[in-house]
């Protein structure tokens, strides 16, 4: 993958994943962490609420799968981002 690739790549996933504060990014890694530890999108955002208060999210029913796709999406990003030695 060459520099204008992995550019591109950056630039859409910040389109993708919206600007974030720290405290909003400490929130989405603890909900990433608790889904691969295997807890449902339900249970790892509960245990993210608990832990950051003011960052909590109170979905209703109608957003769940919105909130899956968008931390998968978040895992697989820090995934890349590993592979390639970039930090957040």
């Amino acid at each position: 993958m060459d520099v204008n690739q992995i550019n591109a790549y950056l630039e859409r996933a910040r389109e993708i994943i919206g600007d974030r504060s720290h405290a909003e990014i400490e929130y989405d890694n603890d909900v990433v962490a608790h889904l691969s530890n295997g807890r449902d999108i339900k249970r790892a955002i509960a245990a993210a609420n608990q832990k950051h208060s003011k960052e909590a999210l109170k979905p209703d029913a109608g957003h769940w799968a919105d909130l899956t796709a968008r931390y998968q999406y978040i895992a697989e990003h820090k995934a890349i981002l590993k592979r390639l030695g970039i930090k957040e």
